[in-house]
């Protein structure tokens, strides 16, 4: 199997595992931790596939990694950020460049605001108590399955 068609095979078990981190969230409010480590350890198949150097690449993708982590990690303590998704965008973070990592977060900073506002008019709508729960993950998702297809498509350009 050329490497080709394994990288179209990691990118579309990646979406489906992006689709399934989303659903999860939005049923339970939570990304499991086996989910974020399926994803975290695709990456390196990925990256072999791709033909990626292990010196410098790969190893600025796990510092990307563990930067997104140590960023978000701040936002979960301040209580502005589930634990699933700070690991999601870690695992996340694995799979892309950083010029590609800054547009995952303006695309996610986007769609988190539309996921925000449609989850407090269903919580006013619906007259629950307490603070909305946002499912950020489904941001973190979309945004994600977004490059993921950039890259299938770019693979036939």
């Amino acid at each position: 199997m050329s490497g080709e068609i394994i990288r179209i095979i990691l990118l579309c078990a990646l979406a489906g595992l992006l689709v399934a981190a989303a659903v999860t969230d939005i049923r339970a409010r939570i990304i499991s931790n086996r989910l974020n480590l399926a994803i975290a350890l695709l990456a390196p198949l990925y990256w072999l596939a791709s033909g990626i150097p292990a010196w410098p690449d790969m190893a600025l993708q796990v510092g990307l990694g563990i930067g997104m982590f140590g960023i978000f990690a701040a936002l979960f303590a301040l209580g502005m950020m589930g634990g699933g998704d700070v690991k999601l965008l870690a695992a996340v973070a694995l799979w892309f460049p950083w010029q590609a990592l800054v547009l995952l977060l303006v695309l996610m900073s986007v769609i988190g605001g539309v996921v925000t506002l449609v989850t407090v008019i269903h919580h006013r709508i619906s007259k629950r108590l307490g603070q909305p729960e946002v499912p950020y993950g489904v941001a973190i998702s979309l945004a994600a399955m977004w490059l993921v297809g950039e890259r299938i498509i770019n693979q036939f350009a």
